[in-house]
């Protein structure tokens, strides 16, 4: 790989990253309405402002926020305020700041997702392999009737099973939250464990589902890969059977399966959205339901721009890597 490539692909995740940032930045104001008078027109009528007083607070808010300021120095502030990660102050819980919320829901997210994903990805990558290896057990090929249907399920139904049997009828497991109410974080094995319960349900809902994806995902490429001349010309030579499933097979079949995977991965930034809010959980999908619902522009322009910047650096490795999966496209 050359340095040439390198800086080819930096240089096209940079325009992708601006160009995601521009309409971060300009599709919102072309939606009607001013969330700012909004919300402040909302709480006077709670305490009784006049008039006047509102827009007296709405000039004011504008003033603290910039959106006094022309339309292009806005979005010069924007971008600058991009590339600090300084996405201003949250409207709802004011004077909270965007980043500081973004970042304390982070770590539950990427727990949670990260271990998920991995996960269903290992399990249903080699279930899926397996069932469409013809030197598989016969009792493989059962497994292909229910991965079907895990993938047909989306996971918030799931979600929504797993809650009401588990948490709500045989209560094994916490209702909602990612901890108990009332508990204090801390260091300490009894919280651990405490978390670690509460992410059971979550994390079971999106395993299975994505489970049977990856599978069927999996499992026609390697039946494709099953007829090619290299499996048949590795079988003449006499190769053991693992060796004609790892390297051969599943090796050449995977390629798909690693762009998705990094895609997964760009997308553990913006959290389960309904699985989070169905179980309470304190992560990122949870902030994002929040702000969407709350008119919370400028968490969402945080959030949003988080997605993008790990999409797009997911994707620039999968692009770089690809050349030492596969030696064909090195050149």
């Amino acid at each position: 790989m050359t340095w040439k490539l390198l800086g080819k692909r930096f240089g096209l995740f940079l325009i992708v990253i601006w160009g995601a940032a521009t309409l971060n930045f300009f599709l919102p104001r072309l939606a009607p309405g001013d969330p700012i008078r909004e919300r402040l027109f909302a709480l006077s009528t709670q305490g009784g402002l006049t008039q006047t007083g509102v827009e007296e607070m709405v000039a004011s808010y504008n003033a603290r926020f910039g959106l006094d300021l022309p339309l292009w120095q806005q979005y010069l502030n924007y971008l600058v305020d991009m590339l600090r990660f300084d996405f201003g102050y949250s409207l709802s819980l004011f004077p909270a700041k965007a980043t500081d919320l973004i970042f304390d829901a982070l770590p539950w997210t990427v727990g949670l997702l990260l271990v998920t994903t991995i996960i269903s990805f290992v399990l249903g990558t080699l279930l899926g392999a397996l069932v469409a290896w013809p030197r598989s057990s016969k009792w493989l090929e059962y497994l292909a009737a229910p991965m079907l249907t895990l993938a047909a399920i989306p996971y918030y139904l799931l979600a929504l099973v797993l809650l009401y049997v588990l948490a709500f009828s045989w209560k094994w497991f916490p209702l909602s939250g990612g901890y108990t109410a009332g508990t204090q974080p801390n260091m300490s094995l009894d919280f651990w464990w405490d978390v670690l319960k509460h992410s059971i349900l979550p994390a079971l809902s999106i395993i299975l589902a994505a489970i049977g994806s990856w599978a069927i995902g999996i499992r026609g490429m390697m039946i494709s890969t099953n007829g090619e001349d290299y499996m048949t010309f590795a079988e003449a030579r006499g190769l053991r059977g693992n060796t004609m499933f790892f390297r051969y097979g599943l090796r050449n079949a995977m390629l798909p399966q690693v762009t998705s995977l990094a895609l997964s991965l760009g997308h553990i930034v913006s959290g389960a959205l309904i699985v989070e809010v169905v179980f309470t959980y304190p992560g990122v999908g949870s902030l994002l339901y929040n702000a969407i619902k709350g008119a919370d522009y400028f968490v969402v322009y945080g959030v949003v721009f988080m997605v993008v910047l790990a999409l797009g650096f997911a994707t620039m490795l999968v692009d770089l890597a690809y050349p030492f999966l596969d030696p064909r496209i090195r050149h």
